[in-house]
């Protein structure tokens, strides 16, 4: 029976998100439960998923490692090194920077983040569909768009506001209008695929409208590069930006308010709040309470 890592990761993912719920509806006892089993998950992960220098696809039917230097070929996989760093998995020990590194060195090309690397050149009957696609195409080592925003997230946890922002415009449709003739679509909604380097078309993209893409788009550059995050508790300011930006502004609606929110970088970084006010009065920390009212209220915002 195969064992995927990434499903490791998206249970310990969602098993952290759901204690947080059960914490937040007054349930310690199922809180506690839940992130026990993703303690537990993480731990595993860790300890069977990680391959040296990146996190394992999985492992198949007959036990055999997919996604792992031992491979000829599909070495290395998008999808674990997002999803494990969105989970946590490995951030404090540092094995998700190193996953991220691995993510730039082999799977980064101008027109985004490939699935895999090196694509399948045959079938391979043991791993089925992915590899039936031409090299550079689909599942087979194409810039597959959707898992993009992840390593998008997974640079904003570990602070690089810089290459959160430049994955986000390799795929950005409207910042591929220069590149209009190879990108072979249209300049307004995202591709569910961009042909990989090993195709012949590098850089075309494909199946537009057809993907959840631009849903998690948004997700990855509100929530992470802006971090402008909604909570149980409030909304999260927590910017994650390039540091040569000196700020910019945003106009949020959460729950039942509306709230003007200025960002200035005076110092050039990439994250950290030092200030922050609401219609002029300082808060603690970085998380504005649900006003609930009605109005439009003021957020000014320093970074240092």
């Amino acid at each position: 029976m195969a064992e995927s890592v990434v499903i490791a990761a998206l249970f310990t993912l969602a098993a952290r998100e759901l204690a947080q719920i059960m914490a937040h509806m007054n349930e310690p006892e199922e809180a506690a439960r839940l992130e026990g089993q993703a303690v537990e998950m993480a731990a595993r992960t860790r300890r069977y998923g990680w391959d040296g220098a990146w996190f394992l696809r999985a492992y198949n039917h007959f036990g055999k490692e997919v996604g792992s230097k031992v491979c000829k070929e599909g070495r290395i996989f998008i999808e674990p090194q997002g999803l494990c760093t969105m989970a946590g998995i490995g951030v404090e020990e540092g094995l998700a920077e190193t996953a991220l590194k691995s993510v730039g060195k082999h799977l980064a090309t101008k027109h985004g983040v490939v699935l895999l690397q090196p694509a399948y050149t045959h079938y391979q009957l043991e791993l089925g569909e992915i590899s039936s696609y031409p090299p550079g195409n689909k599942e087979n080592a194409s810039v597959f768009c959707h898992t993009n925003p992840w390593i998008m997230i997974s640079e904003a946890i570990l602070d690089h506001g810089e290459k959160a922002l430049d994955y986000y415009l390799r795929i950005n449709p409207s910042a591929r209008e220069e590149l209009s003739e190879v990108h072979q679509c249209e300049p307004y909604c995202y591709a569910q695929t961009i042909a990989g380097k090993d195709a012949d078309n590098f850089g075309a993209a494909r199946n537009s409208w057809l993907t959840g893409t631009a849903a998690w788009n948004i997700v990855a550059v509100t929530q992470w590069i802006l971090g402008i995050r909604p909570e149980y508790d409030g909304l999260r300011i927590d910017p994650c930006i390039p540091p040569s930006w000196d700020g910019f502004a945003v106009r949020r609606e959460f729950r039942g308010a509306t709230y003007e929110i200025r960002v200035e970088n005076p110092d050039h970084v990439s994250k950290g709040v030092v200030l922050l006010t609401v219609d002029g009065l300082a808060q603690t920390g970085n998380l504005i309470p649900c006003c609930s009212d009605g109005e439009i209220h003021h957020v000014e915002v320093r970074l240092g």
